[in-house]
């Protein structure tokens, strides 16, 4: 058994080509890509289950355990459709990402302490606000529904426009590296959320959250109601995050 094994590994070793080798590197900057859009996200832990479905498979087959591999062979036939509904929001990022700028990360040098400053102001005096970073993803779609700024970002500015009863402190306000692009801008909200009850009637979360399942974009949601920080990333939500906890997620995010 053994001996064929080897003689079978032996034999593809041979007819090993550079087409081959091209085919293995182009399959592998594929997952890659797809496991890092999906990274810390639910849909990285239905990916492991499936790999774990694979894997049973296989081992059936090699196995000869003839019903438990006709069951798993029924259940994978469907795979696609499965993969299609459970991966919808990674699968459009990722497509997303291919026909935007670049996938390929950019080193930035990126400092957001203005930033901060204003969040925090805005938190502690109740000052709603929506706030969208852009990374690899463009959000000139977006931004070009909006006022167009184009201004250096600073605290003032921001606190500025989010400033009740200011035309445009409804909207989101779209950054681009040290750059404001644009204010008042409509962000999507998610075909589907879990956020409970609560979130109901609050327009700035699922907006954040519809815009973190769209894109690659992390945006900063200040409430209200209570000036509770929230941020939304790669299609989650954290809730209740103090200054400390932004700068530290901030950082994850854009390193």
């Amino acid at each position: 058994m053994l001996a064929e094994v080897l003689s079978e590994v032996a034999t593809a070793i041979k007819g090993f080509t550079l087409a081959d080798f091209l085919d293995i590197l182009l399959l592998t900057f594929i997952l890659y890509s797809f496991f890092r859009l999906i990274k810390d996200t639910r849909a990285y832990q239905m990916a492991i289950g499936l790999g774990i479905v694979i894997i049973l498979y296989l081992i059936t087959q090699w196995g000869n355990l003839l019903v438990s591999h006709r069951l798993i062979k029924s259940f994978i036939s469907y795979l696609i459709i499965a993969i299609i509904v459970l991966f919808q929001g990674e699968i459009r990022r990722l497509l997303t990402s291919i026909g935007s700028r670049s996938i390929i990360k950019k080193e930035k040098n990126l400092t957001f302490e203005d930033l901060f400053q204003a969040v925090d102001y805005l938190a502690q005096n109740k000052i709603g606000a929506l706030i969208a970073l852009e990374k690899e993803i463009s959000l000139e779609s977006y931004a070009s529904r909006g006022v167009q700024i184009n201004a250096q970002l600073s605290k003032d500015l921001i606190v500025s426009i989010f400033f009740p009863h200011n035309p445009l402190h409804d909207g989101a306000v779209i950054i681009r590296e040290d750059k404001i692009l644009a204010a008042g801008c409509l962000l999507p909200l998610p075909a589907t959320h879990k956020l409970g009850k609560q979130f109901k009637t609050r327009t700035r979360h699922l907006a954040a959250l519809g815009l973190a399942q769209e894109t690659d974009a992390v945006i900063i949601v200040v409430s209200e109601e209570t000036g509770t920080i929230s941020l939304a990333a790669e299609g989650l939500l954290e809730r209740g995050l103090d200054k400390a906890q932004l700068k530290e997620s901030m950082q994850n995010y854009f390193i």
